[in-house]
């Protein structure tokens, strides 16, 4: 929220409006006096890396009452504010949104009882509203994510990881009850995450004979070597009557059925704190950009709209109708059309349930492979986390489809050496949280071996290959679809699932790995600002990783407040240089006594990380003085991120489940032959959806000589960056969202 709270303060500055903070929500503004004071620019300094809300946030019986939305009427009108930014849950919303129909109404009351003149009421003659969804449960019909999902998402994880280390010492069984009265998007997605063996959420109550059905999968995974179950529990988790299922009611079932040593773990509130992850950072900001926007562009008759996330992109929709979709969410489920509330959640939910059943509620088949069919899966490039969540899901769906799955250690190196054996249900288990590569991975391309890449693909009888990993997975993948021409046995499909820290994969707007990465480097640049508090001025110059991407120190910069982010798709020269330091020179006049510049690796051969720490000692001399760091590689370890985890399962599961179908295209006369383009594609999102491209067609898009695809989707937020900063530049608003709208679209939410 604080983010949110941050860009709608800095950016309606910027515009030239005047921003007030009202603290303790609709309270303060109902009691008005010293609730109601002006921001400046400054007095949102320092706040990216808090959790909850600086200016508080109260539950408001007062609002509930006409005579109380009047006296807050009459606190604005005195203030002459008639734009107001609303961040919270469908309740403060709906709130908000009655307030505005009624503003004429209670503007007529206040100027019959005196409280106002009708100068001051011509003046406030229109109240215009625009609303951010801030709840951690993703309970808003219409937005992928929600301000505070994300992290905490993070908080779960962190727990879940530090549970399973201490069950796998002792054969337990863990019941953990997350957040979501009536949503159950954390318990779904931290079931994704940490391969748990059950989710309980209340959109979709477990059928009959339930309890038969988990006691037998428990064991199963008992009898196959599991030493630890999970099973995730959504507090509001109903059964199809209706009654509730709780931690105790499991945990009861588990020790009396199956005298398993069990233990519950409710979280409660530990998931609501806590410093606010990278996504939320950036997603709380460009929100509040486009927030602006939306309130400076409405006129009195666009409807209250809310700013939401679909895919990658800022859109607006109409407040009350995802109000509205919301409230049938809570209908379907009271109803029991429980299919239909899982579709009206939306596509990202929609994917994540299909993906959990998919992998989940399923026993590992005894039987033998009925398909013939043999899939190969290697990494290559440089490892990153969540690379062994796509590894894991892959090979899991490949067995459930009937393959079998062979690993290929080392990249292509492997595949060339034949270093390549089965991979069975229990070999991965537990990959999901686990960093780095356990294929192992090198940077080898395949031109110089491709003799004995086609050897031992007709000698292992590969009939499709997954490749996870950087741009030398893309490359490699183009090597071997020219080779096809002369070597047969590389006509066989083939998928890219991209995964690097640097996300410079062409066809992709994101790789797995970058996200944990970009946590690292913002924890980190917290971490170092906070080392300056209460020192003298000081500006730290940080060195971040990515080749020629500029997208981690990006990212990182709108992340962690950086006053700039140097990187080489931007070219900047020595007038840019002075501009950065006369810029921090005048910062350093008001009360905020810390820097932040982020150098990407590549940006520049000759403008160094150490000649930009002595350019700005030098010119800093008397005023402030430099620090500088180099990340390194602790960018590429760590365990993956809660998105990593999620991200890399739905990739794997989505890229055999899409071999699947091609090796059925691709079979002729008992042999499997594949030489079109489609057979040989980047599995990428773009935009708002998942997508499969020919690695031919995206040859146009690729500056190879630099490793970037030609056209990356978040330079567009580089001007947000240097606005927060105190850039004056104009931004451009041409690709402002317009307004959408959710009812229309159902037969797609």
């Amino acid at each position: 929220m604080n983010a949110a709270v941050r860009a709608t303060v800095r950016v309606g500055i910027y515009t030239g409006a005047k921003v007030y903070f009202v603290h303790e929500g609709y309270q303060g503004l109902v009691d008005g006096g010293d609730n109601i004071r002006q921001a400046t620019w400054e007095s949102v300094s320092m706040m990216l890396q808090l959790g909850g809300t600086v200016i508080g946030s109260a539950r408001c019986q007062d609002f509930r009452s006409k005579e109380g939305r009047a006296k807050a009427a009459c606190n604005l009108v005195k203030l002459g504010i008639t734009n107001l930014c609303v961040i919270g849950g469908d309740g403060s919303l709906t709130g908000a949104n009655e307030f505005r129909n009624e503003w004429s109404e209670l503007l007529q009351i206040l100027l019959k009882a005196g409280k106002i003149t009708a100068e001051e009421a011509k003046r406030s003659s229109h109240l215009n509203i625009v609303g951010m969804v801030g709840s951690i449960d993703n309970d808003f019909c219409g937005t992928d994510m929600t301000i505070g999902t994300d992290s905490a998402l993070h908080r779960i994880m962190e727990v879940v990881d530090a549970i399973t280390t201490t069950a796998q010492s002792h054969q337990r069984a863990f019941i953990l009850e997350v957040m979501g009265r009536h949503c159950g998007y954390l318990a779904l997605v931290t079931a994704l995450a940490c391969g748990a063996d059950w989710v309980f959420i209340p959109e979709m109550p477990p059928d009959e004979g339930w309890q038969d059905h988990l006691c037998r999968r428990l064991t199963y995974q008992r009898k196959i070597g599991n030493r630890l179950n999970v099973i995730i529990v959504a507090e509001g988790a109903l059964d199809r009557h209706g009654k509730p299922i709780t931690c105790d009611i499991i945990k009861n079932l588990v020790t009396k059925k199956l005298s398993f040593d069990t233990r519950a773990t409710i979280l409660g509130h530990v998931q609501r704190g806590g410093t606010p992850s990278a996504f939320d950072r950036i997603l709380g900001s460009r929100m509040g950009v486009e927030a602006v926007m939306a309130l400076l562009e409405a006129t009195p008759d666009t409807p209250a709209c809310v700013v939401s996330l679909s895919g990658n992109m800022a859109v607006r929709l109409p407040l009350m109708e995802c109000v509205q979709v919301t409230k049938e969410v809570t209908k379907a489920m009271a109803e029991g059309r429980f299919e239909e509330a899982v579709k009206l959640r939306g596509k990202s939910f929609e994917n994540n349930w299909n993906t959990y059943k998919l992998l989940a509620h399923v026993t590992a088949p005894d039987f033998i492979p009925f398909s013939n069919i043999n899939i190969a899966i290697m990494n290559v490039g440089a490892p990153c986390a969540g690379m062994n969540a796509a590894v894991r899901s892959a090979v899991r769906i490949g067995i459930l489809q009937g393959h079998n799955m062979l690993a290929v250690h080392d990249g292509f190196d492997g595949l060339a050496n034949g270093t390549i054996e089965p991979m069975t249900w229990g070999y991965v288990g537990g990959w999901t949280g686990k960093g780095g590569s356990n294929l192992g991975t090198k940077r080898s391309l395949p031109a110089s071996m491709i003799e004995e890449i086609s050897l031992n693909i007709a000698k292992f009888n590969i009939h499709a290959l997954v490749i996870i990993g950087g741009f030398e997975a893309f490359l490699g993948g183009l090597e071997l679809v020219t080779a096809r021409e002369k070597y047969e046995e590389l006509c066989i499909p083939l998928v890219v699932i991209p995964a690097t820290v640097s996300n410079n994969v062409p066809g992709s707007d994101f790789s797995i790995g970058a996200d944990t990465a970009l946590n690292t480097i913002t924890t980190t640049c917290d971490r170092i600002k906070q080392s300056a508090a209460g020192t003298k001025r000081r500006v730290f110059i940080i060195e971040t990783m990515g080749g020629n991407c500029g997208y981690l120190a990006t990212m990182a910069g709108l992340a962690a407040g950086a006053d700039a982010a140097y990187i080489y798709e931007e070219r900047f020269g020595i007038h840019d240089l002075e501009t950065n330091v006369e810029h921090l020179l005048e910062k350093m006049k008001t009360t905020v006594k810390r820097g932040l510049i982020l150098r990407n690796e590549k940006c520049n051969a000759n403008y160094t990380t150490d000649f930009l720490f002595s350019l700005y000692s030098e010119e800093g001399k008397g005023v402030f003085d430099c620090r500088k760091n180099v990340l390194g590689h602790m960018q590429q370890g760590g365990t993956p991120t809660p998105f990593d985890r999620n991200f890399g399962t739905k990739m794997g599961a989505k890229a055999v489940l899409w071999l699947t179908d091609k090796l059925k295209e691709c079979y002729r006369h008992g042999r499997i032959f594949a030489n079109t383009p489609d057979s040989a594609c980047v599995l990428g999102m773009k935009k708002r959806a998942t997508l499969f491209q020919p690695l031919s067609d995206l040859k146009e898009d690729t500056d190879f000589e630099h490793r970037i695809p030609k056209t990356q989707w978040w330079l567009k937020l580089r001007p947000i960056l240097k606005i927060l900063a105190k850039y004056k530049i104009s931004l451009d608003t041409s690709e402002t969202a317009t307004m959408e709208h959710v009812i229309k679209k159902r037969g797609t939410v």
